[in-house]
């Protein structure tokens, strides 16, 4: 395997230049992208995919891992000619995927077999995505690795209580377990963005352990956190109405204090919520 020319270079070779548009940011430090990739563990076997790659900080040492292989999801046509430049380098097998990753079948992609998907997710649509994935049904990935905005970060791995608790920590928590494992300053980016980023190792849980029922999850959290600074007595009044009961009932039948706001109830409350919620509308 010979070496790739440095990344600068290729992106001067090519006249590349993040685009705001995109929520681009360049993550060009070495040593930085070898540890997100080393996040993804043991790969043999595996595909990985990487969406959003840009000039290809993290492709590089995806590469390297020697997957079975790397598939790159990117919307943003300048970057395809240096990125297949760079796979040439590298034994790896590697499909260029030209679209946008909300669109994308990453299921299909694999063909069935085992995926990990990491990224240095554009800001712009992190947690649609994150939600895209956590929403696939069955779930087709072992192992997320993603950089987020540092508070997009908290939010997803946030327990009950915090302040950055709520609906997205709800939803990956009823399908896997997640943990922040790296801080990346945003001087770590060209150009640097003006909040600091983190990388978010989300393993999915066991099949028997996972909450299934993710719209209706969906539906009692977004009322409940609508009106983070009322009573779930009162927050909850557009889902109960949606099932045709009321939210006293509603609390009752999920055992939850009516008096209590939505940040101090647990994931599995929020569970027992959903059940009781989806029960109601039949």
């Amino acid at each position: 395997m010979s070496t790739p020319p440095p990344l600068r270079e290729i992106i001067a070779e090519y006249g590349l230049r993040a685009d705001k548009s995109f929520g681009q940011h360049f993550l060009l430090d070495l040593n930085l992208t070898g540890k997100i990739a080393s996040l993804c563990g043991d790969v043999s076997g595996v595909t990985i995919i990487e969406v959003g790659p840009g000039p290809g900080g993290l492709t590089r040492p995806l590469l390297a891992l020697a997957p079975e292989r790397l598939i790159a999801v990117e919307m943003d046509a300048r970057f395809i000619p240096a990125l297949e430049a760079t796979a040439d380098y590298y034994p790896t097998p590697f499909e260029m995927i030209e679209g946008d990753a909300l669109k994308v079948d990453e299921a299909a992609l694999t063909g069935g077999g085992p995926a990990v998907i990491a990224s240095n997710l554009p800001y712009n649509v992190g947690t649609p995505l994150l939600i895209k994935w956590l929403k696939a049904e069955p779930v087709f990935w072992q192992r997320l690795v993603l950089m987020f905005q540092k508070e997009v970060a908290e939010r997803v791995v946030a327990p009950a209580g915090a302040k950055a608790y709520g609906r997205l920590a709800i939803l990956t928590a009823a399908v896997a377990s997640a943990r922040i494992v790296l801080n990346a300053p945003a001087r770590a980016f060209t150009p640097p963005p003006k909040v600091d980023s983190a990388v978010v190792v989300i393993d999915p849980l066991p099949a028997a352990q996972r909450f299934t029922d993710l719209a209706a999850l969906e539906v009692v959290t977004e009322s409940a956190f609508g009106q983070r600074r009322k009573t779930l007595r009162k927050s909850l009044g557009i889902a109960a109405g949606k099932a045709g009961t009321s939210a006293e009932t509603l609390l009752e039948a999920a055992g939850i204090d009516p008096g209590a706001r939505a940040e101090t109830i647990p994931p599995e409350g929020f569970f027992a919520l959903a059940k009781a919620w989806r029960a109601a509308r039949g």
